[in-house]
């Protein structure tokens, strides 16, 4: 008999062997976006060693301050996340979910920001006001149950939706959490909400728009939207409620056997785009996708990893460019750094990976759940508006605390081919547009008359300004810069490679010295005064690892890159000292704050009035 059995046995693992072979090869065969590329992140550095997306600006347009909320427009929330982006009539609506600490903590409320460039933004605007859970709410499976003074948590995945009769719609969750570890979106919270934002920036009144079986309608705060008098307002829901791909943002939130969502399996954060042959390309967290043919209505497969993709349980954003070619943008890592653009011709097979923003500011404020770096990306949902310049605009939460925006041009590169010749005082705007920008509300790098300005007064972040520039091994660089102050602050200039490693480093330090970094040391090189303009002449030979030095014309001679590198591809500005945490040691939550975390110090500021940059052969 022994015989026999093992027989069967081996027949079983033959037969298990081939239907696994033949769901392998489905899976393989199954048309399904794709990472081909070859560039991984390096999550040791912040920037992932990536090459960055030429003419990238990142802006911050709300930081978190809770000793001095006038400075935050009157808000002392400091956990703020999970931005969203439209645009309609001539302005930018962003749109937030706020707690006063930390994730899941209540109480939570939603906020608005306006903006008419994307660059100057309003102060927060109360969208979705806090909410007071009913007493004795309680959850399926739990024996605990809401307080008195328990207030909902805002979750939402969907921010906005602009309907065909041109009604614009926002949209917040209110969630429940019963303790810090309760989670909000688990289809057992009140229910989801709408609102309808006018031509003149009014709002009008809120309904909700979908409850929860786990909450009693009868003793909801607002009315049911059907209640409404507004006949165009209530059509533009309706139109909402009836699109399968707009529903399915909500499958996180909504109940877990909800008929209004296509695909109930719990995949969260859901976006999407259109192929040209009119199919759809879905994306979850963890890069896991899946195709529709019927808007969303049904999906080919269950969602499954995006093969080649690397991305944690961070949000994928993926758009159509107004160029024709694909984006996706997400954290390509098991950590929320770097954040990152990969690019497709067909919107299927993606074949880089491009640096958006490399820098994570530190974390002012701990809090429940608070992940440091750039994350949760979102740009404008297809039909929520098309920008007049054609670029990509994203919005990101950096650390859980401040949001930011980020405009990406399009068509989307990486090199520079051409060389530089920026003069601020000739052509202020153009030559803006061609740098690498990231600009913190309190240390700023923006245009000011005939000069990038940059700015400082953040003790926990700085001003940088990137401009990239021909890969060279050997190359001129000439820039000129006028300091406001020689008793404090620092200026730092770098040499950079495409993986973001600098060779070489001049400083304008806060005792009026320029100086040069030296291995180790740093090595004076002049004396400087404030508001005087200094011109710098570099030449630089990789081969050697050297560069000459001359500041005014007067020579200082050549020193040596501190670190080798086999090009030179970008010059940066920095108003502070390169960071390194967090890392990939640095414990996960972060359960203190810093020490006057909401204060600022005095401004230094520096004018940058050219750039020039030529490859030598």
């Amino acid at each position: 008999m022994k015989p026999k059995r093992n027989s069967m046995c081996i027949k079983l693992v033959l037969v298990g062997l081939s239907l696994s072979s033949v769901m392998n090869q489905a899976v393989a065969q199954q048309d399904t976006v794709k990472y081909i590329g070859k560039t991984l992140s390096n999550v040791d550095y912040h920037h992932g060693q990536l090459t960055p997306a030429v003419g990238t600006h990142n802006i911050q347009v709300f930081r978190a301050n809770r000793e001095f909320p006038e400075l935050a427009g009157g808000h002392n929330f400091t956990y703020n996340h999970q931005p969203f982006l439209a645009y309609w009539i001539d302005t930018y609506y962003l749109q937030f979910l706020s707690n006063p600490i930390g994730e899941h903590i209540a109480e939570g409320k939603t906020l608005l920001l306006t903006s008419k460039d994307g660059r100057n933004w309003s102060n927060p605007t109360d969208l979705f006001p806090t909410y007071l859970v009913p007493e004795g709410f309680t959850k399926p499976g739990r024996t605990d149950k809401a307080g008195k003074n328990l207030y909902a948590i805002m979750h939402q995945r969907m921010g906005f939706y602009h309907a065909k009769n041109d009604k614009l719609l926002t949209l917040a969750y209110y969630g429940v959490a019963l303790d810090a570890k309760d989670d909000p979106n688990d289809g057992n919270g009140l229910g989801r909400v709408v609102r309808e934002i006018h031509k003149d920036g009014s709002f009008g009144p809120i309904y909700f728009i979908h409850f929860n079986a786990s909450f009693d309608e009868k003793g909801a705060k607002y009315p049911f939207y059907k209640k409404s008098k507004d006949k165009a307002f209530v059509q533009a829901c309706d139109e909402l409620l009836g699109t399968p791909l707009m529903m399915q943002q909500w499958v996180e939130e909504s109940d877990r056997n909800d008929l209004l969502i296509p695909l109930q399996r719990p995949v969260k954060a859901f976006s999407f785009y259109h192929l040209n042959d009119g199919r759809v390309v879905g994306l979850w967290k963890h890069a896991l996708t899946s195709m529709s043919k019927d808007n969303g209505k049904t999906w080919q497969y269950s969602p499954l990893r995006a093969p080649g993709f690397v991305n944690s349980n961070a949000k994928i954003w993926g758009q159509k460019t107004s160029d024709g070619r694909y984006a996706t943008v997400y954290n390509p890592s098991e950590f929320r750094w770097p954040l990152a653009v990969s690019t497709s011709n067909d919107g299927l097979n993606y074949t880089d990976l491009l640096l958006v923003n490399g820098e994570i500011t530190t974390m002012r404020y701990g809090g429940n759940y608070k992940s440091y770096g750039p994350q949760y990306v979102r740009g404008i949902v297809e039909g929520n508006g098309m920008v007049p310049d054609r670029n990509m605009w994203l919005t990101y939460s950096m650390n859980k605390e401040d949001i930011w925006t980020a405009v990406v041009p399009v068509p989307i590169k990486s090199t520079v081919d051409e060389a530089v010749n920026d003069d601020f005082a000739k052509n202020a705007g153009q030559a803006y547009n061609n740098w690498n920008i990231y600009s913190p509300l309190w240390a700023t790098a923006k245009v000011e008359g005939t000069a990038l300005v940059l700015r400082d007064k953040d003790p926990f972040d700085y001003a940088k300004a990137d401009r990239v520039i021909q890969s060279a091994q050997k190359g001129t660089i000439e820039f000129t810069v006028t300091p406001q102050q020689n008793d404090h602050g620092s200026l730092q200039i770098e040499l950079v490679n495409d993986s973001g490693l600098a060779a070489a480093r001049i400083i304008m330090d806060k005792d009026g010295i320029i100086k040069n970094k030296a291995g180790y040391r740093n090595a004076s090189l002049t004396k400087y005064e404030m508001g005087k303009m200094y011109h710098f002449a570099l030449t630089f030979d990789v081969s050697t690892r050297s560069y000459q030095v001359a500041i005014n014309g007067e020579d200082k001679g050549t020193k040596l890159f501190f670190q080798p590198v086999s090009n030179v591809s970008k010059v940066s500005f920095r108003t502070g000292d390169v960071r390194r945490f967090p890392n990939a040691d640095t414990e996960t939550d972060q359960d203190f704050d810093v020490e006057n975390a909401g204060a600022s110090i005095k401004e230094a500021i520096y004018q940058i009035t050219s750039l020039k940059a030529e490859k030598v052969k």
